[in-house]
C-alpha cells in the first residue's frame, strides 16, 4: 500500500502549500468534479452515486459562501452566484436532473475560468 500513502501525502502537500487563490481554484476543480461523476451516476442509474456526489459539491458551494468575505463588495455578487448555484444543487439533487447538473456545471466553468483569469492578471501561478 505504499502507492495510495504517497499519492495522500502528495495531495496533502499540496493543499497545505497552496496560497489562498490556489485553494479557491482547488474547490470549484472539485465541485465540476463531483458534478461530473454525478451526471455519469444518473445516466447509468445509480441514484445514490448521484446523490452523494451531489452533496459534495453542495458542501464546497457551501463552503465557498461561508468564507466571503462581506467587506468587500464583489462578495455580494459571489454570495449571489453560489446561493443559485446552491438552490440549483438541491432541486437537481431531489430531481436527479441532468439538464440542471449541466447548467450548473456551465456556471462553475465560467466562474472557474474567471478566477483562474483573476489569477493570471495579479501574476499568481497554479500547480495543476
Amino acid at each position: 500500500m505504499p502507492l495510495p500513502n504517497a499519492y495522500q501525502q502528495y495531495a496533502n502537500n499540496k493543499i497545505m502549500t497552496s496560497s489562498p487563490a490556489e485553494l479557491t481554484l482547488m474547490l470549484y476543480e472539485g465541485a465540476i468534479k463531483f458534478i461530473n461523476i454525478a451526471l455519469g451516476a444518473i445516466e447509468e442509474g445509480d441514484v445514490q452515486k448521484a446523490h452523494t456526489h451531489i452533496l459534495k459539491a453542495e458542501h464546497i458551494i457551501d463552503y465557498l459562501r461561508q468564507t466571503l468575505d462581506m467587506k468587500y463588495a464583489v462578495a455580494q455578487d459571489f454570495e449571489n452566484i453560489y446561493s443559485y448555484l446552491s438552490q440549483r444543487l438541491i432541486e437537481a439533487n431531489l430531481k436527479k436532473d441532468p439538464e440542471i447538473l449541466q447548467e450548473v456545471n456551465t456556471h462553475l466553468h465560467s466562474v472557474r475560468d474567471t478566477w483562474k483569469e483573476v489569477m493570471r492578471k495579479n501574476g499568481i501561478t497554479w500547480r495543476t
